[in-house]
């Protein structure tokens, strides 16, 4: 992957798709960002998604591939989209197929956590690691693996998802029909509904758009009492699954992006102390506990990476 070669990202997500030129690790240019819904399903999205990419071929010479992260379950291999998180009709599409006929240029299609993971393995945080995990902490949780320096996807490419995971095997019941499944208890909504819990228990009654994540973190800092509970509970419930991934796996490195991350040492701190509590020393002794390095462009970064790899051999 050459260093001064580009490449276009894109991040697809359930609200807006976002398209940047990527060099590296830089996002050169962007394009204005589709909404999502305004598009009564793939055909004419993809449409959209063509002229953008012209677009910005047009205002830059030499761009030599295409990435695209999705939020929901791919056939990595053959780029197709099985299914997707809170879009609809966009189940078993062939997204890698259309993309690359209506383009003429490589491309390669990823769920999106996964391209996150590969940007920071490859660019970020994790460069240079041959053995890590990436999570992601915003409207739901999800994963990436590198073991071995390798990503590894899994049987049917859906290896990684975090947030699926137990914490407790009679807890909430999860989309897919499993118990105590992570992101029901620390996604930005399940935070800020546990928040409104906390606050009405201890007497006091708070607005749940000022019991975000981010107004959650700004009282932390400030002293409330509650606010510190909260994320002590946060980082103990991630610290419960984390540990089970650290016994299985033995990473070197745990990389934790998204908006939950920007609590900082409020989420941190606890973890950290959380997991080398249940660790022993071959698995925590040479344990990293990283933020990442990317923020909102690691989807875009990271696919166009891949998609660039794919494209030179």
């Amino acid at each position: 992957m050459q260093s001064d070669a580009l490449a276009i990202g894109i991040d697809f997500g359930g609200t807006s798709v976002k398209f940047g030129v990527i060099r590296g690790a830089e996002v050169i240019d962007q394009a204005p960002p589709i909404a999502t819904q305004d598009f009564d399903g793939p055909a004419p999205l993809l449409d959209a998604m063509v002229r953008y990419i012209e677009d910005l071929r047009a205002r830059h010479a030499g761009i030599a591939a295409v990435g695209v992260g999705m939020p929901g379950f791919v056939d990595f291999e053959q780029g197709v989209v099985r299914n997707l998180t809170n879009v609809a009709g966009w189940q078993e599409f062939p997204l890698k197929a259309r993309l690359s006929e209506r383009t003429g240029l490589p491309v390669v299609v990823d769920n999106d956590a996964n391209c996150m993971a590969y940007a920071e393995w490859k660019l970020g945080a994790g460069r240079g690691l041959q053995h890590l995990i990436a999570i992601t902490l915003g409207t739901g949780v999800g994963g990436g693996l590198v073991v071995n320096n390798r990503m590894v996807r899994g049987a049917r490419f859906g290896a990684g998802e975090v947030g699926q995971m137990s914490l407790d095997w009679k807890g909430l019941r999860g989309t897919y029909g499993n118990f105590g499944a992570l992101e029901e208890y620390i996604g930005n909504q399940q935070i800020t509904q546990a928040a409104t819990e906390a606050y009405h228990a201890a007497g006091t009654h708070r607005s749940p758009d000022d019991l975000t994540p981010a107004a959650l973190s700004r009282a932390a800092h400030q002293g409330d009492a509650t606010a510190l509970a909260i994320w002590k509970t946060v980082a103990e419930q991630l610290a419960n699954v984390l540990m089970d991934c650290c016994w299985l796996l033995n990473p070197e490195a745990l990389i934790i992006g998204g908006g939950v991350a920007k609590a900082g040492p409020l989420l941190f701190d606890p973890l950290r102390e959380s997991l080398h509590a249940q660790l022993s020393a071959p698995f925590k002794e040479a344990l990293q506990l990283l933020p990442a390095h990317f923020g909102n462009e690691a989807g875009m970064i990271g696919a166009a990476a891949q998609a660039l790899e794919a494209g030179s051999k």
